[in-house]
C-alpha cells in the first residue's frame, strides 16, 4: 500500500500563498474578533469597577486631599480615620451581627418554603394549579411598594380570624420586631420570593421523570425521593437562589424601615449615615457644625465599602456553586 507523501510548509507566508491568502483573512479575521471581545469584556468591566475603585480610593482620603484638584485617585494623605468614623456612625459592629444573623435565617427560610412550592409546581398536578402559578409570576411583577399600604395594617393589626381580638380584646402589633419577615417569607410572599420559586421550578422540570420513578419502584416513597434524589441535584440551583435571598436582604431598606423600626441594620444605618454624621461631629464640637458635602460623600462611600465587604467574601467562598447554576440545567448526562 502506497504512502501518500504531504509535503509540509514552515513558513506562513508560504501557506498563505498556497492557499490563495486564506490563511491570512482567517488570521487577521480571529485577531480583529479577538480584539473586539476583548474591548468589550474591558469596557463592561471597567464600567462595574470604576465605581467601586474610586469608592475604595475617596474612603483613604483625608479631607484635605477631597479639595484638592491635583489629587485624582492617589490620597496624597493616606488615612484610615474614615473607616473608624462610619464604623461609629452606622453602629457597625452591632448592625454587621444583626443583619447577618436576620438574612441568614430568612434566607434559609425562603429556600425552603421556594424549594418546597416549586418542586411541587414542577411535578405535581392539583387544583388551579395554572391559577396559583399565574400568582408567583404577578408576585414577581408587582413591587412592594404597591401593597405597602396592606402589610402595614396586616401587622400593625395582626389577628387571625378573629381569635386574639376575641382573646385579648386587641389585634397584635408585630411591627418592630423580626417576626413578620418570617411569616411572610415561610407563606412565600417575602422579597423575591416568587423569583425563587420560579427558577426552583424550571430546575426540577428539567430534570428527568424516570429518576423518580425509579425511586418508587425501589420503595421510595415521595418525601424520601424529594430528600435523596432531587434535593442533590438542586445544590447549584439553590446555591443560587440562597445568595439571591441573602444579598437581596442584606441590602434591603423597605422592608426593614417598615417592619423593624429603629432596629440596627447596616442597609437602614447606610441610608441614615450623613444625618447621624452632623449630629455626632456637633456633639464632639459642642458647637452646630455643618459637615461638607465632600466629606459626607467620603464617609458615605466608605459606609458603602463596608456593607458590600462581607458579601464580595460570601461570593468568594460560593463562586464555585454559583457559577456551576448558571452554566448548567438539569442533570449531567
Amino acid at each position: 500500500m502506497s504512502k501518500v507523501k504531504v509535503k509540509k510548509y514552515s513558513n506562513f507566508w508560504e501557506r498563505n500563498r498556497k492557499s490563495n491568502g486564506y490563511l491570512l483573512r482567517k488570521t487577521v479575521l480571529g485577531w480583529g474578533i479577538s480584539i473586539c471581545r476583548f474591548i468589550l469584556l474591558f469596557g463592561m468591566c471597567f464600567l462595574i469597577l470604576q465605581p467601586i475603585f474610586n469608592k475604595i480610593s475617596v474612603s483613604f482620603m483625608q479631607e484635605t486631599d477631597l479639595y484638592d484638584p491635583t489629587v485624582v485617585s492617589i490620597p496624597q494623605n493616606f488615612t484610615t480615620e474614615n473607616y473608624k468614623m462610619a464604623a461609629k456612625v452606622m453602629n457597625y459592629s452591632k448592625g454587621l451581627v444583626n443583619s447577618l444573623v436576620i438574612s441568614l435565617t430568612i434566607a434559609i427560610v425562603q429556600i425552603t418554603a421556594a424549594t418546597l412550592a416549586g418542586y411541587g409546581f414542577a411535578r405535581f398536578k392539583f387544583p388551579f394549579k395554572n391559577f396559583w402559578f399565574a400568582c408567583v409570576i404577578m408576585g414577581i411583577l408587582i413591587p412592594p411598594q404597591v401593597i405597602s399600604t396592606s402589610l402595614f395594617l396586616s401587622f400593625r393589626f395582626f389577628d387571625i380570624f378573629g381569635i386574639f381580638k376575641a382573646v385579648t380584646g386587641s389585634a397584635i402589633n408585630l411591627r418592630g420586631s423580626v417576626l413578620p419577615y418570617y411569616l411572610l417569607s415561610a407563606t412565600c410572599m417575602g422579597l423575591k420570593n416568587g423569583l425563587y420559586i420560579y427558577m426552583i421550578r424550571q430546575f426540577f422540570r428539567n430534570i428527568p421523570k424516570e429518576l423518580e420513578e425509579a425511586a418508587y419502584v425501589d420503595g421510595c416513597g415521595t418525601l424520601k425521593t424529594f430528600v435523596k434524589i432531587m434535593l442533590p441535584d438542586a445544590k447549584p440551583i439553590l446555591t443560587s437562589c440562597f445568595l439571591f435571598s441573602f444579598v437581596w436582604q442584606w441590602t434591603d431598606g423597605f422592608y426593614s424601615d417598615m417592619f423593624l423600626g429603629n432596629k440596627v441594620l447596616v442597609s437602614t444605618a447606610l441610608t441614615r449615615i450623613v444625618d447621624t454624621l452632623g449630629v455626632i461631629i456637633s456633639k464632639y464640637s459642642s458647637v452646630q457644625t455643618q459637615v461638607s458635602v465632600a466629606y459626607a460623600n467620603c464617609i458615605l462611600s466608605t459606609g458603602t465599602l463596608m456593607i458590600i465587604l462581607p458579601l464580595i467574601i460570601l461570593y468568594l467562598f460560593a463562586q464555585r456553586g454559583f457559577v456551576e447554576s448558571l452554566s448548567s440545567s438539569g442533570i449531567k448526562m
